[in-house]
Order: structure tokens, then C-alpha cells, then sequence
């Protein structure tokens, strides 16, 4: 995709050939009335793309949202996960059935790995492929994988993961593996782009923002697409979910995004480093 040259309903074409949109809601935490609330907002406002997993406990809120929404299935491009307690060959096939049930759906638009377990992750990828080659999900990923789990994934398999999610901001750029992504024709996608409100109010974040009108959180967001990384922010709040898919309508100059670059921290919102995954 061409960062400079996008929009609400951009897409960018993974390996396989299926389009997937630039930009969409992460759901994690966002459960009960409130969550299927939230989504609501978010289709209204026009996000088409939902990020959920098993280990949120929300599928069926996302799949009860969509069916309210009135927008057609095939408009809207569902993420889910398999979490590392559900790996391996036939527990991943039966967590998927699971999710699709929860769901509500009839196929999954993307499935990826939650993390790289630890002497799981391959046998969990044949079953990917498995549910990949019957149709039940449209493209199939990773999440959490760091170049040396990709290396091997690469060399045990020909099918490539289309997308690895990884936790992505100017304070945790991961260049390297961007890099890495890119060469291999991985579509990267961002979580966390906003880093849990951490570090929102960091100053250089906030003169940037004041030089195009737009808040931190949207020139966090803006950062990562012109990364090429597709962004998930997630909000439980209209306002921010609204805000948050304001950020079309300018673009960060390249000596702000070399400054963007260099907070780059190795700080992990989460907590999580995948680089423990051996």
C-alpha cells in the first residue's frame, strides 16, 4: 500500500491475493454491553476490520455486534487467534471450530497464532493450513513472532504467513523485523499503536501533534501506516474510536517521522516479549 495515498476503506493485498483493510478495531477487553457497544461504534463510524481471539472472551459480542450492525458479512474482515493453551495439531482445529461458533460465522477472515509456544507453533501451523486449503478461513498468520520464529516457519513450510501481529509504536520500532516482513511478503500489523496511553502525553508527541491539529493518539496511529503497518487501536470511548480513524486526512512529513522513529525504546505496553519464545 502507498501510506501517503490512503483512506478509511484502503486495503492491502496479502500474499494470497485477499484484501484486508489498513485500518480496524482491537477488541481485546472490550466485553459485555459496553464492548458490543463499542463495536457498534466503530462499524458505524466505519472500521471494517475487527480484531478479537479466543482468549479475549468476546468472539460472541463481536459476532452478536455484526449481525446489529445490518452491514453485509462479507463487508466486514474478522481476525481471530488460537491462543498458546490451544496449540497443536487437533486442539487448533477444534479451537477454531469453537471460535466459529461463538462467532457466529460461517468462515473466519484471518486466523493467526497468538504466540509462538514452544514446540507447538509447527504442528499448529499444519493445521492452519488444513483450515486454510477447506476454505474455513480466508488467510492464515501469526502473531508475537519475532525474525527467528518466522526463519523457521520459512523453512518448514511453503506457505507463508500472510500477516504477524506484533505490538508496534515510535517506542517499540521494530525495524528490523518490519524489514524482515516486508522482504518476505508479510503484511505487518500493528497493536497497541497507542501503548496503552503510556506514553500519550510525551511532549514530542504532543508538538507534533499541535503542527497538524490532530492528538497524539492520531499521530500514533498516522506513524504506523506510513510504516506500511496496518493499525488496530483499540477505544472503548465514541469519541476516540471516532478520533482515532480521523487520520486521512493529512500526512506526518519525513523529518517528523525520523523523530517519531527515534523514541524507539524497546517499550512493550503488554508486558509480553516474544523474544522468551524460543
Amino acid at each position: 500500500m502507498n501510506p501517503l495515498d490512503i483512506n478509511l476503506n484502503s486495503t492491502v493485498k496479502l500474499n494470497n491475493g485477499v484484501e484486508m483493510p489498513v485500518f480496524g478495531l482491537g477488541t481485546w477487553a472490550l466485553t459485555g454491553k459496553g464492548g458490543h457497544q463499542a463495536i457498534l461504534w466503530a462499524l458505524e463510524a466505519g472500521y471494517r476490520l475487527l480484531d478479537t481471539a479466543e482468549v479475549y472472551g468476546n468472539e460472541k459480542r463481536v459476532g452478536l455486534a455484526i449481525k446489529d450492525s445490518g452491514i453485509p458479512r462479507e463487508e466486514i474482515f474478522v481476525t481471530t487467534k488460537v491462543y498458546h493453551t490451544s496449540q497443536g495439531f487437533e486442539k487448533t482445529l477444534n479451537s477454531f471450530e469453537a471460535s466459529l461458533r461463538r462467532l457466529d460465522l460461517s468462515y473466519i477472515d484471518l486466523y493467526l497464532i497468538h504466540v509462538p509456544a514452544t514446540n507447538l507453533r509447527l504442528d499448529t501451523w499444519k493445521a492452519f493450513e488444513k483450515l486454510l486449503n477447506e476454505g474455513k478461513t480466508r488467510a492464515i498468520g501469526v502473531s508475537n513472532y519475532m525474525i527467528q520464529h518466522l526463519t523457521e516457519q520459512l523453512d518448514h513450510f511453503s506457505i507463508t504467513p500472510a500477516v504477524n501481529q506484533v505490538e508496534f509504536s515510535p517506542f517499540l520500532y521494530q525495524k528490523d523485523l518490519l524489514d524482515f516482513c516486508s522482504s518476505h511478503n508479510i503484511v505487518l500489523e500493528g497493536y497497541s499503536p497507542l501503548t496503552k496511553g503510556d506514553k500519550i502525553n510525551t511532549q514530542i508527541l504532543i508538538d507534533i501533534g499541535k503542527k497538524y491539529m490532530k492528538t497524539p493518539a492520531q499521530i500514533l496511529i498516522r506513524w504506523g501506516l506510513q510504516h506500511d503497518v496496518v493499525q488496530i487501536p483499540r477505544s472503548g470511548n465514541k469519541d476516540h474510536i471516532y478520533e482515532n480513524a480521523n487520520i486521512f486526512d493529512f500526512q506526518i512529513k519525513d523529518d517528523d517521522m525520523r523523530t517519531l522513529d527515534s523514541l524507539s525504546e524497546d517499550f512493550r505496553a503488554y508486558g509480553l516479549d516474544p523474544n522468551n519464545y524460543k
